[in-house]
């Protein structure tokens, strides 16, 4: 099987679904469109012959790749997401490929004149030679994650098409929001069927990620008190003021900005102020909880400062959690990481690592039972529009994929 036509193909139909979510508001999947894909991938699996179910309220799509083994089976599963971010447009993608890449730049709309410029992106150079798939320059491709869905479907395909290739009971989901916080948070455990998985998800080819960052949001809320500026004195309290104050206040070396590999950090996502009310709202990142407890007493230590000035009940702080450091749980599952190595370099590769500046579905999946360590899809310049994904990169997932399953069949 040609696993380059496969997965070229599956991405460019895949892009083509608009499947971008948007920050929570009460609703999961918090977008509909994401039903589009997850219908289609029901259907390509039914196509296939695989075993497969379709949860349309929750929007997860499960499969099962049974095992064809005459002796125990070592299940596990793999996890992708079918959301694309919200940080740019994601609707109307027009996803198409250029070949034999020259290693120069990448002229992506010339009547808009948008190009990607090989001095501003040198992670270019390496795919020189390469099919890239690329988008128009409006919108982001996608390839997060929809390259790893590519791959799990061409391996899915791959054992639909080889049935005398032996393999174990390998369980399949894609599941919506991950971009936003969904964290996979209504796949049935009990029904996917797997005690051990892996998520696809990450750039760089050959790297895996076994730790992410522990993950906090908080809110600041500050009340201010309104008067006319002409009568202000002594009565306003000018929420917009304190506001400023606070964000002076924070520590400017703990800003994503100026942090690197296992550096923590606090970042302001968004601010709303009028002189009556305040919002800020941060998150806070560490990969040690000892530390990111520390962001936590910064922020309250501001707020506490600020109103023994302004006055109390004035400033407000709340916390909630989001994710933890996975690796607290994978660390007790050392198979899962030397099986994960083993089959990167068996597919040629040199395995590669670092603790991942971010969070997966397999950061809440592990605490929730299910340890899920994380392969990297190979996508490059996410979330953004000059987004691409090397075609050579989701074919070598696929072959990875392959190599992790032998690996579980020859240990059942």
């Amino acid at each position: 099987m040609d696993f380059h036509k496969l997965t070229e193909a599956r991405l460019l139909r895949y892009a083509a679904v608009t499947t971008q979510s948007k920050h929570f508001d009460g609703v999961w999947p918090t977008t509909p469109c994401q039903r589009d894909l997850a219908k289609l991938l029901y259907e390509e699996l039914q196509e296939l012959g695989i075993e497969t179910a379709y949860d349309e309220e929750h929007c997860v799509v499960y499969g099962w790749l049974r095992s064809n083994l005459k002796g125990p089976d070592r299940p596990f599963g793999l996890v992708a997401h079918l959301d694309t971010a919200p940080d740019v447009k994601g609707w109307d993608v027009k996803p198409w490929v250029l070949r034999n890449y020259d290693g120069g730049d990448i002229v992506l709309n010339p009547e808009q004149g948008i190009v990607m410029h090989a001095a501003d992106y040198p992670n270019l150079a390496q795919y020189k030679g390469q099919d890239l798939v690329l988008t128009d320059g409006t919108t982001l491709l996608g390839g997060d994650d929809k390259a790893s869905i590519a791959a799990i479907m061409t391996l899915a395909e791959f054992y639909a098409r080889h049935p005398e290739a032996k393999h174990g009971t390998v369980c399949l989901a894609f599941t919506p929001d991950e971009e936003v916080g969904g964290l996979a948070q209504d796949l049935d455990l009990d029904r996917f069927g797997a005690p051990y998985a892996y998520t696809l998800d990450g750039d760089h080819l050959g790297w895996y990620q076994d730790q992410t960052f522990n993950a906090v949001e908080a809110l600041v809320t500050i009340t201010g008190r309104s008067v006319h500026p002409a009568t202000a004195k002594g009565i306003m309290v000018n929420a917009c003021d304190i506001a400023g104050e606070f964000l002076t206040g924070l520590p400017k070396a703990q800003k994503p900005q100026y942090t690197d590999g296992i550096d923590g950090f606090i970042h302001v996502l968004s601010v709303e102020a009028d002189c009556e009310k305040a919002e800020i709202r941060m998150i806070l990142r560490d990969f040690d909880r000892a530390l990111l407890e520390q962001k936590r007493e910064t922020v309250l230590g501001l707020a506490r400062a600020l109103e023994a000035e302004y006055g109390q009940g004035r400033i407000r702080v709340e916390f909630e959690e989001q994710y933890r450091n996975m690796g607290e749980v994978i660390g007790q599952y050392p198979f899962l990481v030397e099986n994960l190595r083993n089959a990167i370099r068996a597919a040629g590769l040199e395995p590669k690592s670092e603790p991942f500046r971010g969070g997966t579905d397999g950061s809440a999946l592990s605490f929730r039972g299910l340890p899920a360590p994380n392969l990297s899809a190979g996508y490059e310049n996410a979330h953004g529009r000059f987004e691409f994904v090397p075609v050579p990169s989701m074919a070598k997932n696929v072959e990875i994929l392959i190599r992790l399953c032998e690996i579980y069949a020859e240990a059942g």
